[in-house]
């Protein structure tokens, strides 16, 4: 069996508890914190307010502070939840990283909001640091350094998240990891897709103003 690709070893993997974790993983990411304490507090439905997300910077523009805190917090806890009760009950890496895309699903396309949830960054980052450390700290180092450069926060993040399963491969991670937190990062960019549609969209706008160069003095 060493010899097989891990393609092949999925036909050994048990698919009626990877179900069972996918299943659980994706009800615990549906519970979107920020939707019900906007609810709760506010009487209002944070999907039609500012973005309509329901993460904490959207939660944050009507609950302040401590609202975006607490949104942060649950959000980030329930995705290293989800991939510490899979790692307490398998020692298949395979499931536990399967739990681990599940609970940023859940949370981007939860159910009981016909599938408009938030964006899954803080989800994937709770998950990403039970699943494993040393690559969420290499997307803290990530982070930062596109920080410095750009001067934003979203984009050095997907930037950052994108790069994570490049990372795996130089690190000799097994494919089968490697293929986990490639979902991982789909996920988290697709989720963010209208703030990349808008950051192409100011890009644009500031080609467009910027003066061309004189060619006459080239």
């Amino acid at each position: 069996m060493s010899g097989m690709s891990w393609i092949e070893n999925l036909r050994f993997a048990d698919w009626h508890q990877a179900s069972r974790f996918c299943l659980l993983a994706y009800i615990l990411g549906c519970f979107t914190a920020g939707y019900y304490l906007v609810r709760w507090l506010a009487e209002k439905d944070i999907r039609d307010i500012g973005s309509g997300s329901v993460g904490a910077r959207n939660v944050g523009r009507v609950l302040g502070k401590m609202g975006f805190l607490l949104t942060v917090l649950f959000d980030f806890g329930k995705g290293a939840i989800a991939v510490l009760i899979a790692r307490h009950f398998t020692a298949d890496d395979r499931l536990v990283g399967l739990a681990m895309v599940a609970v940023v699903a859940g949370h981007i396309w939860p159910a009981q909001l016909r599938f408009h949830g938030g964006k899954g960054m803080a989800t994937s980052l709770g998950a990403l640091l039970a699943y494993d450390p040393q690559l969420a700290g290499t997307f803290a180092v990530l982070f930062l350094c596109f920080c410095l450069v750009l001067r934003k926060l979203v984009v050095p993040s997907l930037l950052a998240m994108g790069c994570l399963p490049l990372v795996g491969l130089l690190l000799s991670q097994t494919p089968s990891r490697v293929v986990m937190i490639s979902l991982l990062a789909g996920l988290v960019i697709v989720g963010h897709r209208k703030n990349l549609m808008e950051e192409f969209g100011h890009w644009s706008a500031r080609r467009e103003l910027d003066p061309k160069p004189d060619e006459s003095r080239l």
